[in-house]
């Protein structure tokens, strides 16, 4: 979570701002074929050998869940990929990076054992996109926790296009269906292709601005370059 309801008004009047767009394509990184030995050298250098360990960890868990003879359901995928993330710790974009709002590549997370919520919310996007989650099925989305009164960010997952989504998130640890989380109030949602706000009902928002989401933007690049 960021700095209360400043920061949601800002997350508000950004979005409101945007013209309607269909967010460009871009290249991601695919962590599963990208994390080897020259990459996990290169995290140990940055960060130590306790980072290794868990870039190592969580390549495991990716290749466990992306092996089609082990046939893992899409629900399993879900829980481990929630369950492994929500064991970092929880800090502050300002504490831990100098600055109001830094988003984290899964490396980065993993490295400094350390992230907010959207930082959970990306490496979980990513974690199941590389596990052969289809990105049609994801959401990042932009949230209210009430109960904080803060902005936050969670990850839903759709089965089907017209389902309720499951939350994944580092709050409540529990994968729940989002009526089951009243204490959310959501504002807008995107994945590596669309954007789509909360009030206007789920419908996709389409156009072309090359512009769009600077931060998503970013943090594709970065990834681009960590298994480069």
């Amino acid at each position: 979570m960021n700095q209360g309801e400043d920061v949601l008004s800002r997350f508000k009047y950004a979005i409101c701002s945007l013209p309607l767009i269909l967010l460009p394509q871009l290249a991601t990184a695919q962590y599963i074929d990208g994390i080897n030995e020259h990459v996990l050298n290169k995290v140990e250098s940055k960060y130590g050998n306790s980072a290794r360990n868990r870039v190592a960890d969580w390549k495991k868990l990716m290749d466990r869940n992306a092996d089609p003879q082990k046939a893992i359901s899409e629900s399993k995928k879900l829980k481990s990929s929630n369950r492994f993330f929500n064991e970092v710790r929880w800090v502050s974009d300002q504490r831990h990076w100098g600055m109001e709002d830094y988003w984290a590549t899964p490396i980065e997370m993993l490295g400094t054992n350390g992230g907010d919520c959207e930082d959970y919310s990306i490496a979980k996007y990513f974690t199941l996109k590389d596990t052969h989650v289809s990105t049609a099925k994801l959401r990042i989305t932009y949230v209210k926790a009430i109960e904080y009164n803060q902005a936050h960010m969670v990850l839903a997952y759709y089965e089907t296009p017209d389902a309720e989504p499951l939350i994944m998130d580092n709050i409540n640890m529990r994968i729940l269906p989002a009526s089951k989380r009243n204490d959310l109030l959501p504002v807008y949602s995107f994945n590596g292709e669309n954007l789509w706000l909360a009030k206007a009902r789920g419908k996709k928002l389409k156009a072309s601005s090359q512009k769009s989401l600077p931060q998503w933007r970013k943090l594709n690049e970065k990834l681009l370059a960590e298994v480069m």
